[in-house]
């Protein structure tokens, strides 16, 4: 029997996920209070706007414009409104006044999380983020508590369902990168401004995230690499299955030692990449979302799932509303993150990596002799080498009638050697152009 007093739930905003999170939390509102201990009553819904559509029918008396005051009585405040403002303004708010906070809000996160997670834990009230990345894949707790012992080495995230589902098209259907993302913005994957996603803000942020929560260091979101996928091409794409690999856009967090300092520390980064076709994450298709983490003694772990949806991500905030009541009822302070390891971030040009490299080149004697060269004085190891039939260039010393293309790939070097490689590529009287450079990843 129930004895605990009811816990008076606000929810700031009622988009596809907010309405689907008041939905899902009145109609099995009983079942769960069953697994919390406690009532759970929804005492108010903020929103801008009392008349907008919305993608669930919600009693209308539940909805106000008074976000403070909804806040200031609340034990327990959802915010899915989502931006920087006023949704810093609302969490600080609710966490100054008491109440735990659950949010699925990447952006804010990314950028303020600090600050917000230092009010929880002053107050003693607890920030819950598990919707922030991957929808409803559980991988926030995961890297918070279950692999808090142990020591992760490498996170490879498809983190973003707008980006994979344009390339598993092009990869799949043949699609032109322009033509995928029509029919992503038809279905609804993409926004009408789909630049947060295709330029890879939207996975950069999440980046962010999961290296503080990885490796229990403050990353910025402004320290993360960020390449998106509008430069990819659907001859990249033909090119990359003839090498047995297909290009998913990866988060990529991991930990590291400077070849050149010797100092120890963590890197972050988004970019297309060559992903073996027999790795686990070269079969995420669609919309999908996936984490592979690599963990010293647990070994490879992948957590698989939708990553976007109103109903999907609103599992995962109730999956939090869930443990924010049971914490009310069972009673403590909340639980502080924990970035004490306070490792340096490495930039980009510390990480040691793999390319592959496609150029057209002049067809004439002593080509590839000299592109070997240019490879060897900048201390990068070839792998492995492909030539296309010769195909006709625009022609080069001494007027050559034809080229070549050849696909270059590489053992592995830090960043900074690889990408003067090229650039020394580019500047070489043998090569007419460098056509696509890619980084190999998951080998």
């Amino acid at each position: 029997m129930i004895e605990y007093r009811n816990l008076r739930i606000a929810i700031l905003g009622a988009g596809s996920v907010g309405a689907q999170v008041a939905a899902l939390l009145l109609e099995h509102g009983e079942e769960l209070a069953g697994r919390v201990g406690a009532g759970l009553e929804v005492v108010g819904i903020a929103v801008r706007d009392l008349d907008a559509p919305r993608t669930a029918e919600l009693p209308r008396e539940l909805f106000t414009t008074d976000a403070r005051s909804l806040i200031l009585g609340a034990d327990i405040v959802i915010e899915v409104m989502g931006g920087i403002e006023p949704a810093r303004e609302y969490i600080e708010l609710a966490l100054t006044s008491g109440a735990d906070v659950i949010t699925a809000n990447k952006a804010l996160l990314a950028t303020h999380g600090p600050e917000l997670f230092a009010i929880a834990e002053q107050v003693g009230a607890q920030l819950y983020y598990e919707a922030a990345v991957g929808g409803a894949i559980p991988i926030i707790r995961p890297l918070r508590d279950s692999l808090a012992g142990d020591r992760v080495r490498r996170i490879l995230g498809i983190v973003n369902g707008t980006t994979n589902y344009i390339l598993d098209r092009m990869d799949r259907q043949g699609d032109s990168l322009e033509s995928a993302l029509a029919v992503a913005t038809e279905l609804g994957y993409a926004e009408a401004d789909p630049t947060a996603d295709i330029e890879g803000y939207d996975a950069a942020q999440k980046a962010s995230i999961l290296a503080s929560l990885a490796f229990h260091t403050i990353v910025p979101v402004d320290e993360v690499h960020r390449e998106g996928i509008t430069g990819i091409t659907h001859e990249q794409v033909r090119s990359a299955q003839r090498s047995g690999y297909v290009i998913k856009l990866l988060a990529v967090c991991e930990r590291l030692t400077d070849p050149e300092t010797g100092v120890d520390g963590v890197s972050a980064r988004v970019h297309p990449a060559l992903v073996p076709a027999s790795h686990p994450l070269a079969a995420v298709h669609g919309a999908n979302n996936a984490v592979f983490v690599e963990a010293e003694a647990a070994g490879d772990l992948m957590f698989y799932g939708a990553g976007a949806g109103g109903v999907q991500t609103a599992s995962a905030v109730l999956g939090d509303l869930v443990s924010a009541a049971r914490r009310h009822v069972v009673g403590g302070p909340g639980v502080a993150e924990s970035t004490q390891a306070d490792l340096p971030i490495l930039p980009i040009s510390s990480v040691v990596t793999r390319y592959q490299i496609t150029l057209s080149v002049y067809d004439r004697p002593g080509v590839l002799a000299q592109i070997a060269t240019l490879f060897s004085e900048h201390g990068v190891s070839v792998e492995a080498v492909q030539q296309s039939v010769p195909a006709p260039v625009s022609g080069g010393p001494g007027d050559e009638p034809g080229g070549a293309t050849l696909v270059i790939g590489t053992h592995r070097a830090t960043e900074a050697a690889l990408a003067d490689t090229v650039a020394a590529l580019a500047d070489s009287p043998v090569v007419e152009r460098v056509e696509s450079v890619l980084r190999v990843e998951g080998l």
